[in-house]
């Protein structure tokens, strides 16, 4: 009898069990559940507001040009030249070509609106809640992850387009040909749009991670309630 008794007990204790795992189920959110989804929410805010800040701060005239941190330089290759372009008269047309690559980058930046909306919005909860937990810069890295070739396929086009309009490519084929023209020199054989295309995208990387660092530590960053809730804590 006593063997019969535990086995009804130990019957009970299971079917008991079973009941609590179906309720669990069945029960509603509870408040973990409902914290879990305003992270969600408030980290896809910052992501969005911290990429519209972004591109809209390299996006508009001089956002490249006037801010050292990511300036569009010469390539290597012709920086290493550059004293000597100009001693043959070519500074003017160093300047030039400068300051066209920098303005095709200025140009192509509102491509990247779009793209970022689309990765934000695909998003999945784990990738959400890694992404809250990372260091400073990880949306930054998440989003640079998830849409930097459609990137580099929307802005090299563009970035062609505008260097076109600011005569940077002619100004670049006056450089290459007057320099080829010197004896004992390397020849100028530069993918200029190539370099203009990397050089825009990582500067925009760039200030995106500014943008979401000061999201993270900077109360004053925190423009919306739920930005101020969810970075707020603790």
């Amino acid at each position: 009898m006593a063997g019969l008794a535990r086995l009804i007990c130990t019957l009970a204790g299971l079917a008991l069990l079973a009941s609590c795992a179906v309720l669990d189920e069945l029960a509603p959110p509870g408040e973990e559940g409902e914290q879990d989804s305003r992270v969600a929410a408030g980290l896809r805010e910052a992501l969005q507001v911290g990429s519209e800040r972004a591109t809209s701060r390299v996006g508009r005239v001089d956002g490249y040009l006037a801010n050292e941190m990511i300036r569009i330089g010469l390539p290597d290759s012709m920086r290493s030249a550059a004293s000597r372009l100009r001693q043959i008269g070519l500074g003017r047309q160093v300047d030039q070509l400068e300051v066209a690559m920098n303005r095709a980058s200025e140009a192509a930046a509102a491509e990247a609106v779009e793209l970022f909306r689309e990765a934000i919005s695909g998003m999945r909860p784990a990738d959400v809640m890694a992404v809250f937990r990372g260091g400073d810069d990880a949306a930054t890295r998440y989003l640079q992850d998830q849409s930097e070739p459609r990137l580099r396929q929307r802005y090299q086009p563009i970035i062609r387009r505008h260097l076109d309009q600011v005569q940077g490519l002619d100004t670049y084929r006056e450089i290459a040909e007057r320099w080829n023209q010197l004896p004992l020199v390397d020849p100028l054989d530069v993918d200029l749009e190539a370099h203009v295309t990397d050089r825009a995208l990582n500067g925009l990387f760039q200030v995106l991670a500014e943008e979401e660092r000061r999201i993270r530590t900077d109360p004053a960053a925190r423009t919306t309630a739920l930005l101020r809730e969810v970075f707020g804590r603790g």
